[in-house]
């Protein structure tokens, strides 16, 4: 008997120390890895201020989205009382029902793992609490070689989720999960879900939505809505199920939302979509840009870094990201930091002005191009280019492609690579009734873009220079360059009114007559410069005309004659004052548009002539917040006096006689042209000042509008300069560019939300100004000795 109470001691010693043991060796094993003693733990700090890449937002200046910047993950926060509660209960129900009842590690739902793997039985569940799935999403596991490193790294994720649990509230570990998920698609974090699979806020989500995206935790990459439906479909009613089991739904609830479909509005996320693209392009570039170093640019760069630095040393703005640390000394980040980025766009006229291009070039424009293509000798190029000329300018193309560039990091001659650009391919190519599958060469594939016409489009405010619509081309997937900030072309006729601006400066007024006569200059070589006008007016030919009837109508002859009374260097000057920045040549054929200049910089100045004389640059964004809606940076525009407000107000006489008697007439017309489609862009009443431009063989058309509360212009041409009407008529600034400023304005108006009303605008007049307008009565009160006295 002794000896069995002896053995039974021992036996019970033995289980008692193995007990304690292997408890103390758990716990051992716990306390190391809570200390790091076994490899990364999270300290307190990072516990409290888990590290999140956020994806930067950009808005409208009416309050709705943009876009957003980010490189790995485009994820924004939502707080938590913009979740539904429908969502909640799904994301309980399904993942882990003693959420509220468990401290981070859910012993009961072990023992039934267990039991599970010990039967057989999968249909047990998992074991993760959702404190343990943050933690895992968090500190994600890498590095993984062996089973022992698995267990290792689970032991840790229950460490993990019960220092989670004590540091947050469950509300917030839910928030933090619902935030950090995956969904696939671009889409991280449930805000960003809700916009790329329903398109809309996740506050809007209903209850068989919620149950989607609960159901897709299970694995996103396995429950893709977009590739897998039917998949989908099953699992989400398996949440709905579990809703139901576990008492957040009844029965009848989950029978009926059971049958509907997933009612999915895919938003996919991509760059080259979604609104304003040029300007999120224009954006991200200038935010993110470096200190310009003159090594960094091309030896036919220089004008481009002058440019550069000039913005660098002078705007806020531009390489706002380098030029600003965050509190710990780090630079900002778009791609990651979760900037707020307010611009001054309006959303409404975005839309109008996109909408807008579209019109004119999909219905009008372009297809009177395409129908004149016949008679191209070798189309899309002009008549009066030679076929080698023509092949010169395609080698350049070819050159300019990612193909070309390919093949020649491959090792492929010009010859070899030119040959590949002649057999035909498969390839998706844009049209303007949608994307066409199609089969064709590289090269035929380069005529079929430069045929393409091209439009950019900016608004600003007319007061304040904020921009509030911006279009730097026709579509940004198909047509990347942007021709409001990045693209130079000539300005043509729209250049005259600087000229004008100087004439106003020294005394002469809209109503000063002047000789409708041939101009001739010396030039430094000797030889003699007649500008020509197209169209010479054979009633005025030869007698005194107005300067407003002069501009008016665009006539060369009289910008000659308002060049040689002072000189082209005035001109420059003037333009400078004016904002114009792009090299300007001081030569006598200055006043005909040669040189090149960016749309933004047209608008700006003609701008000026509104705003009594102040040049109000315009600008794109008016704050920036950080991730938690501090404000960490304000923008204003730069203003200065350019000209004093009686020329600002002599000019804007002048500019509306542009519109009222002249090449702008169409504006106020609708029985002029094609009658249709002028009553669709035409028959203003507000006060409008403008001027239309048109280049040489009519390549570049222009127009540049101002009305009391915007100004608004537009350039419009071919890729290739070489690529133009054949007629003025087509060609012209008031066929190519005009008309899209009349569809943008017809559609403002009609928006009565914006507030912008005809019968509500008047140009402001400076005080004190006693110049007579009315060129009929100082014609009739003036006497022929005053003219002579004058000159």
């Amino acid at each position: 008997m002794g000896e069995k109470k002896s053995k039974f001691r021992i036996y019970l010693l033995a289980f008692w120390s193995i007990f304690v043991l292997g408890v103390g060796g758990v716990a051992l094993l716990f306390l190391m890895i809570a200390n790091g003693l076994l490899g990364f733990m999270p300290s307190f700090e990072e516990l409290e201020n888990p590290k999140n890449i956020l994806a930067s937002e950009i808005y409208f200046e009416d309050g709705a989205i943009i876009d957003k910047y980010f490189v790995s993950e485009n994820r924004t926060f939502v707080d938590y009382e913009n979740l539904p509660s429908d969502l909640i209960d799904a994301l309980i129900a399904t993942e882990d029902v003693r959420f509220y009842q468990h401290s981070g590690v859910d012993l009961r739902g072990l023992v039934r793992v267990v039991k599970g793997i010990l039967t057989g039985n999968s249909s047990s569940g998992g074991g993760s609490t959702l404190s343990q799935q943050l933690a895992k999403m968090l500190f994600p596991r890498t590095g993984v070689e062996s089973k022992f490193d698995l267990v290792l790294r689970k032991f840790k994720e229950w460490v993990i989720a019960v220092k989670l649990e004590r540091s947050y509230t469950k509300e917030e570990i839910i928030l933090m999960y619902l935030n950090k998920y995956d969904y696939l698609n671009n889409a991280v974090g449930i805000k960003s879900a809700a916009n790329v699979y329903f398109s809309i806020p996740p506050d809007s989500l209903q209850l068989h939505q919620s149950a989607m995206l609960v159901g897709m935790a299970k694995n996103s990459s396995l429950y893709n809505p977009v590739r897998r439906p039917e998949l989908v479909m099953k699992r989400r009613n398996v949440v709905l199920a579990q809703m139901e089991k576990y008492g957040y739904i009844s029965k009848a609830e989950r029978d009926s939302v059971k049958q509907l479909p997933l009612d999915l509005k895919y938003n996919k996320v991509d760059y080259k979509l979604g609104p304003a693209p040029y300007l999120r392009e224009y954006l991200r570039l200038t935010l993110s840009a470096k200190k310009p170093e003159r090594d960094n640019y091309a030896s036919w760069q220089g004008q481009k870094y002058i440019e550069d630095l000039a913005e660098w040393e002078n705007n806020p703005f531009f390489g706002w990201c380098n030029k600003n640390q965050k509190p710990n000394g780090e630079k900002y980040d778009i791609y990651s930091d979760g900037l707020k980025i307010y611009t001054t766009l309006d959303s409404r006229m975005q839309k109008y002005a996109v909408e807008a291009v579209e019109q004119h070039l999909r219905y009008d424009l372009q297809p009177l191009f395409d129908d004149n293509m016949d008679a191209l000798d070798n189309p899309p190029f002009a008549n009066n280019m030679s076929a080698e000329e023509v092949e010169d300018l395609l080698d350049r193309e070819i050159r300019k492609s990612e193909r070309y560039r390919v093949m020649r990091l491959a090792g492929k001659s010009f010859e070899q690579i030119k040959e590949r650009f002649n057999e035909p391919t498969e390839m998706t190519v844009f049209s303007w009734k949608g994307e066409i599958d199609t089969t064709m060469t590289p090269m035929d594939s380069i005529k079929y873009y430069l045929r393409y016409f091209r439009s950019s489009f900016m608004a600003v405010d007319t007061e304040s220079g904020k921009v509030k619509a911006y279009v730097g081309g026709p579509n940004y997937e198909y047509f990347m360059y942007d021709m409001v900030k990045g693209g130079k072309r000539q300005v043509g006729s729209t250049v005259k009114p600087f000229l004008y601006t100087l004439a106003m400066q020294n005394g002469l007024t809209p109503c000063t007559k002047v000789p409708y006569v041939s101009q001739q200059f010396i030039q430094p070589d000797g030889s003699i410069y007649e500008p020509k006008d197209s169209d010479v007016d054979p009633e005025m030919d030869g007698k005194m005309v107005t300067l407003k009837w002069g501009l008016a109508n665009s006539k060369n002859r009289i910008s000659a004659w308002v060049l040689k009374q002072y000189n082209p260097a005035a001109v420059v000057e003037v333009m400078k004052r004016l904002g114009i920045y792009s090299p300007i040549d001081p030569v006598n054929s200055m006043f005909l548009g040669v040189s090149d200049v960016t749309l933004y910089e047209m608008v700006g100045a003609f701008n000026t002539y509104a705003n009594l004389g102040v040049y109000t640059k315009p600008y794109f964004v008016t704050k920036i917040e950080d991730r938690y809606g501090n404000v960490i940076a304000r923008f204003y525009p730069e203003r200065h006096e350019a000209i004093d407000a009686q020329t600002a107000y002599l000019m804007l006489n002048l500019l509306e006689g542009v519109i009222n008697e002249g090449t702008g007439i169409r504006l106020r017309s609708t029985n002029l042209w094609r009658e249709r489609v002028t009553q669709e862009y035409g028959d203003f009443s507000m006060p409008i000042a403008g001027k239309t431009g048109t280049t040489q063989n009519h390549s570049d058309g222009w127009f540049i509008g101002i009305t009391p509360k915007l100004t608004a212009g537009i350039w419009t041409g071919a890729d290739l300069r070489s690529i133009h009407f054949k007629t003025i008529g087509a060609g012209q600034g008031a066929n190519m560019a005009l008309p899209i400023w009349g569809y943008f304005y017809k559609k403002v108006l009609a928006d009565e939300s914006l507030g912008i009303r005809e019968d509500d605008m008047q140009f402001k007049k400076p005080a004190n100004f006693k110049i007579n307008l009315d060129c009929d009565e100082v014609e009739k009160t003036k006497s022929p000795a005053e003219f002579d006295e004058f000159f």
